[in-house]
């Protein structure tokens, strides 16, 4: 009988000598570990050494980052690369096959990679954000296995021990890593509600209430589909939300204080010759209201504006001699008197520490020296207030 192609085909028959009936002989089966499942295995301890070796080397960095010494960073973490390539091309030379569960494992620990990369970069771009606006963050704890401060040298592989308790040991420390991600932002959050909190307190001080973000508008949506195993993201999207929201505030609160008239006339400190309030009159001895307060200073001594504004005033008044006002945002009037020299136009938009206009003795004066008003619905407020609190607020606005 003929065998079709494609068939099976009969086993092998041996004959005895006695001529018996044959005996089925099965082929040899070939023992071994598939080629597929061994450079599997193989490209798992890859990825094993090196999330090791990046679970090691990402924490210092999280801790200089906070402490504001980015360019240090940079420089140790290049370092910290070619260590890194030298120890995947020592790992090229290894071999390791295992059976059981190391390829789940090793999916888990890429999502978990995945996770820790995503928080690694908002706490990155959110403390590069608040060294721009000037917000100095706390210093995250060291490492209990070495100083913060000290660059980290790439640690020896773990290859003494199983490949399961290498990934547990990576699993466990990423955990880690992602609490000192959260504990980071939280870090921001507090130091940029903190800034807020001080700066907003000295200018409801002053009845100066900025407008200030009370919320992000966040878009969301997708298909509804059942939770699965695996890390949630929505904690390290709502701290990163809570930060930026921090940051936010804290931005519009500093550029409230910068715009308001807190700055210092004079670019150089002086003496104060009359103050706010009642006083004796130089010119008739007896009691009067004075509405600002006198600074002495040589004929010609730059005036600058106190706050941004615009000037809305340049010319002669009576008492003032000559004057130069400027408004600011609130309704706010700073007045500037007895000038000798007009630097600026009416209709003009000034900033803080703009001259406008130069020390004189005009007006009703006993010698050069620089009136200084601030006002509100025509009612004269005491200028200290104002000075004092921008000293307060000058780590903020600079002043």
């Amino acid at each position: 009988m003929r065998f079709q192609a494609g068939a099976q085909r009969p086993p092998a028959k041996v004959f005895s000598r006695a001529g018996r009936p044959a005996v089925s002989v099965p082929k040899p089966v070939r023992t071994g570990i598939r080629p597929a499942l061994f450079y599997g295995l193989f490209s798992g301890l890859l990825a094993t050494n090196a999330l090791t070796l990046v679970a090691f080397l990402m924490a210092p960095d999280i801790s200089r980052l906070m402490s504001g010494q980015n360019d240090a960073v940079v420089g140790a973490y290049e370092d910290r690369i070619a260590q890194l390539r030298i120890e995947v091309d020592r790992l090229h030379s290894r071999q390791f096959a295992q059976a059981g569960d190391i390829n789940l494992q090793l999916q888990e620990l890429s999502q978990q990679q995945e996770l820790l990369l995503e928080q690694h970069q908002l706490v990155k771009q959110l403390a590069d954000k608040a060294v721009e606006l000037g917000i100095h963050t706390a210093t995250l704890p060291a490492r209990a296995d070495g100083d913060a401060d000290t660059v980290a040298m790439a640690p020896e592989p773990l290859t003494g021990r199983p490949q399961t308790d290498q990934i547990s040991d990576v699993s466990a420390d990423m955990d880690r890593m992602m609490d000192e991600s959260r504990l980071a932002l939280a870090g921001l959050a507090e130091s940029a509600t903190a800034s807020t909190e001080t700066i907003l307190t000295e200018l409801h001080g002053l009845g100066i209430r900025p407008r200030m973000p009370e919320g992000l508008d966040n878009g969301v949506g997708g298909p509804f589909i059942p939770a699965v195993d695996g890390p949630d993201a929505t904690s390290i999207v709502d701290d990163a939300n809570g930060v930026f929201l921090a940051l936010a505030r804290f931005e519009a609160a500093r550029t409230a204080a910068g715009l308001a008239p807190i700055r210092r006339p004079m670019e150089k400190p002086t003496r104060i010759s009359s103050g706010f309030g009642n006083r004796t009159d130089p010119f008739t001895g007896g009691r009067a209201y004075h509405s600002g307060i006198d600074f002495p200073a040589p004929k010609g001594t730059p005036v600058l504006s106190a706050g941004y504004g615009k000037v809305t005033f340049v010319g002669q008044r009576s008492g003032y001699g000559n004057l130069v006002e400027v408004t600011h945002a609130g309704g706010l009037i700073t007045r500037y008197g007895h000038l000798s020299a007009f630097l600026v136009k009416e209709g003009q938009v000034v900033n803080a520490g703009t001259p406008i206009a130069k020390v004189g003795s005009t007006g009703r004066s006993t010698g050069p020296h620089l009136h200084f008003e601030v006002r509100s619905k025509n009612q004269a407020l005491d200028p200290n207030k104002y000075l004092a609190a921008g000293r307060r607020l000058a780590s903020f606005v600079g002043a």
